[in-house]
């Protein structure tokens, strides 16, 4: 008689937890991350899943039960965003019938969204500058924001004149624009929601509760660019330092308050900007580690369990960043040699990854199967290990691979 779905949850839950703790679980587990992937394993189109909040979810849970992953992560917050990214006419993105062919997945749209003159601005007050200046540019629908009053300044008599921007038409539909984009958003959650309670119901914890971004990636991705930022490390240090400590301990806060809506204690950061080659060591200590160990730090004291995941290669920074507490985070690696993560790390972190996306899209199951095995026999031993895609499994990942690595997984990953 098969495990009930409870049952499997709760292994499923443990194997996972055990592997954070450092403790040598029944198998290794197999936790890939999901993108594109099964939208293209149903036949979808993207733009159809961005836009039909039913077709991908049947897409996901098609996938995750051919494939019978160890914990789930869910498609609605990342991927179908079409319906508000088109009402907000948001310009960060291009995507499926909006600057993208419909078969493929959105791009990101980096530039210098704030002006190195602009630090000040964000310094002493990050509410009104993201009101008055960084919706306008980043929103066609929401530019009218740029008119709105000063609101410190409207006290006693002078809320008289203070309002007149209200009464403006252009003003009133980018309100009516929020709200729009505020009933869709509450549409999105709630299917977001069932299909959580859906997996749970089906046996598949959820892997991640909240998203973050490092702090210098905060400023460098979405307001600075990789230019600015790169050049404010040399003609401007001491207000990018300034900007990191205010971005950290509001990033600190708004992940906290985002996670007493869910029961997953598990906190995702992606990392863009300090890997190996992009900036000297005695930099990445200066303005990367620092903020984002400060985060890590937060997040643990909190009793998270931060999944940071090091793109890229970063095996200059590893006797950096095991200076964290013990068996208590996830280090997720794309393209880091992990002999040499394992010899370092071992002892400190769990690490996942890195099977690379160019063998799950060109290899055959054979070669997928063989490197998963040595990946295990490497880096598996005494647990603190976790199989997962170098980047998630590819959304043009050939199906036969992805069940291939599922397969090895269970094959050759139990210990005892």
């Amino acid at each position: 008689m098969g495990k009930s779905p409870e049952e499997l949850y709760q292994e499923r839950a443990k194997r996972v937890w055990d592997v954070i703790a450092l403790k040598e679980p029944d198998r290794v587990p197999f936790l890939p991350t999901f993108t594109f992937f099964p939208v293209n394993y149903a036949g979808l189109s993207c733009e159809e899943a961005m836009y039909d909040y039913d077709k991908i979810g049947a897409a996901y849970r098609k996938a995750l039960l051919d494939l019978e992953p160890d914990m789930f992560n869910s498609p609605y917050l990342t991927l179908a965003i079409g319906p508000l990214l088109e009402i907000l006419d948001y310009k960060l993105i291009r995507w499926p019938g909006h600057g993208v062919a419909p078969d493929k997945t959105y791009q990101f749209v980096e530039g210098e969204y704030m002006k190195a003159e602009e630090y000040d601005d964000f310094l002493f007050d990050p509410t009104d500058y993201m009101l008055h200046t960084y919706l306008p540019r980043v929103c066609g629908t929401l530019a009218p924001f740029s008119r709105l009053p000063n609101f410190p300044m409207i006290y006693y008599t002078r809320f008289v004149a203070g309002l007149t921007p209200f009464g403006e038409p252009e003003v009133g539909e980018a309100f009516e624009v929020l709200r729009r984009a505020g009933v869709e958003s509450q549409r999105l959650v709630g299917k977001a929601v069932a299909f959580g309670q859906e997996m749970q119901a089906l046996g598949f914890p959820a892997q991640y509760g909240a998203f973050a971004i490092a702090p210098f990636d905060y400023i460098g991705d979405f307001f600075r660019g990789t230019r600015g930022i790169m050049v404010d490390i040399y003609r401007r240090p001491e207000k990018l330092l300034a900007l990191l400590d205010k971005v950290t301990r509001i990033t600190i806060q708004s992940t906290l308050r985002s996670l007493q809506a869910t029961s997953v204690p598990v906190v995702f950061i992606p990392l863009h900007k300090g890997i190996d080659g992009f900036m000297s060591l005695e930099h990445f200590k200066t303005f990367y580690w620092g903020s984002l160990r400060q985060l890590i730090l937060a997040l643990i004291d909190e009793g998270l369990t931060p999944c940071v995941f090091w793109e890229g290669h970063c095996e200059s920074r590893l006797e950096t960043i095991r200076d964290i507490p013990k068996g208590k985070a996830m280090y997720r690696f794309e393209q880091t040699d992990f002999a040499i993560a394992k010899e370092v790390l071992g002892d400190t972190v769990c690490m996942r990854g890195n099977v690379p996306a160019s063998l799950l899209c060109t290899g055959s199951p054979d070669e997928v199967t063989a490197y998963c095995k040595q990946l295990i026999d490497v880096a598996g031993k005494g647990g603190g290990l976790i199989i997962d895609g170098a980047i998630g499994i590819p959304d043009e990942a050939k199906p036969e691979n992805a069940l291939a690595m599922a397969r090895a997984t269970r094959q050759y990953g139990c210990y005892g």
